[in-house]
């Protein structure tokens, strides 16, 4: 038991930042810990905040539904940037070149600024249309526009969090990017309800309430980030210098980084065409599906952090000249995240009313919620290697070959199946809730056969 204390501490204080001896189990433990408790407080914040925005008004929850389904690309954007934060560091550190890795943080958030402003101020502006673009009522539309336009205008606070954490994974402080989560997150918890309610001195906002909470927070972790880049010297080596636009870095990190977001602009995108298409059935079924996502989010996030883990795993091996390590890593991490998402979707599948009747009592959204969450995590087991598997190819820096499967599986199966199923077949939401595991079953299905053949071993970044 001691053994494992130990362990565990050693997880959160981030004292080992590489992993490339020793034992594969201590190592994934090592760094799942503080990813997965990292993604916890994500995933716990996304569910916290539609429990709040669902006592205002359906409208509320539809705003939020609808803006989150446009604001996913500029977190495409975060996470493209994030997997060649964690694929160029990884490599940097087990190579033993901390220079070098805090060079590529440097041309990261450079990067991150520039794309991020532009995407925020077209956001911004367009934030009206936007939600009428997504097939919005008139009365969400009042409601929700203020709320839109501060979150596409806090883009550049959404990117730099994501590709932040993503750089110190990479170099193995996956200790402090869980730090900034929670810094983040927690801040957005507390705040939420002040904002939204009108608690004591604050305002009483609504739903605009919860972009300023989540504003708030997101701006203060990235703070954190920064703070510790500039003060830590353990595994990375950051100077004002490596803000100078280096233009051999610069294309590295594009080239990885177009395959990343490229692979989940393609996902988010028919996030976005599946939302459109329940928003012909009326916002009840909008606001259910919301939260039956939310809810769904909040136990995929942490697997994420496995699959982060796996991706750091693969990135620094690879650099140390171990791919058999890095694959032995990917394949034990695979089946400790399967195993937990199976008995998480018994769970789910037997308590979804109760679960979505926590959020909202309407009889319409809880009855779409309920079919939403029990159709969609019939796919958990898929999801547990699907997700390890994509992550591990994206840590080796082949984020191209994730964006072809992504792009096979939900464009070309996924979006014309939730048509076909929804609207050609009149089976209205639940063909929409159907195509979703069917197509990310394929996508863990095909992503285990690439990830067989092994071409990933050669990638160079």
């Amino acid at each position: 038991m001691k053994k494992w204390f130990k362990l565990l501490r050693m997880a959160l204080d981030g004292s080992e930042q590489t992993y490339t001896s020793g034992s594969i189990n201590r190592a994934i433990f090592l760094l799942s810990v503080p990813m997965i408790l990292e993604m916890v407080m994500e995933s716990l914040f996304a569910v916290v905040d539609v429990f709040f925005v669902s006592k205002v008004s359906i409208e509320a929850v539809a705003t939020v539904g609808l803006t989150e389904s446009v604001i996913t690309l500029v977190y495409s954007v975060a996470i493209g940037l994030s997997m060649a934060a964690t694929a160029l560091v990884s490599r940097r550190v087990g190579e033993g070149n901390p220079e070098q890795a805090g060079r590529a943080i440097g041309q990261v958030i450079l990067i991150s600024l520039v794309v991020s402003v532009v995407m925020g101020l077209v956001g911004f502006l367009s934030a009206e249309h936007i939600l009428r673009l997504m097939g919005a009522s008139e009365e969400v539309i009042a409601v929700g526009t203020t709320y839109a336009r501060i979150e596409y205008l806090s883009s550049p606070v959404i990117v730099l969090l994501y590709s932040l954490s993503g750089a110190l994974r990479g170099a193995g402080a996956a200790s402090a990017a869980m730090r900034s989560l929670w810094i983040a997150n927690g801040l957005n918890i507390i705040l939420d309800p002040l904002f939204i309610f009108g608690w004591g001195i604050f305002p009483e906002m609504g739903v605009t309430g919860a972009a300023v909470a989540t504003t708030i927070g997101r701006t203060v972790g990235v703070g954190y980030q920064l703070y510790y880049l500039y003060k830590t010297t353990r595994g990375i080596a950051i100077s004002r210098a490596d803000f100078t636009p280096d233009r051999p870095v610069i294309a590295g990190i594009l080239s990885i980084a177009a395959g990343g977001t490229g692979q989940f602009l393609v996902s988010s995108a028919s996030w976005i065409f599946l939302t459109r298409i329940l928003a012909e059935f009326g916002s009840d079924v909008v606001a259910g599906y919301t939260i039956a996502i939310r809810v769904i989010i909040f136990t995929l996030l942490p697997s994420w952090g496995m699959a982060n883990a796996a991706s750091t795993l693969v990135g620094q091996n690879l650099g140390a000249n171990q791919p058999e390590r890095a694959e032995t890593s990917v394949w034990r991490s695979a089946y400790i995240n399967m195993v937990f998402l199976v008995l998480v979707a018994l769970l789910f599948y037997i308590e979804a009313s109760t679960i979505i009747g926590w959020f909202n009592s309407t009889p319409a959204v809880v009855d779409t919620g309920v079919r939403a969450l029990r159709v969609l995590c019939m796919g958990y087991g898929f999801y547990a290697f699907g997700m390890v598997i994509i992550q591990a190819l994206n840590g080796a820096g082949d984020t191209r070959t994730p964006t072809l499967l992504n792009l096979v599986c939900f464009w070309l199966v996924e979006i014309p199946l939730a048509y076909i199923l929804a609207i050609g077949l009149e089976m209205g939401p639940l063909g929409v809730f159907m195509s979703v595991p069917i197509a990310e079953s394929l996508l863990a299905l095909l992503g285990i056969w690439v990830f067989r053949r092994g071409k990933w071993k050669l990638v160079q970044v």
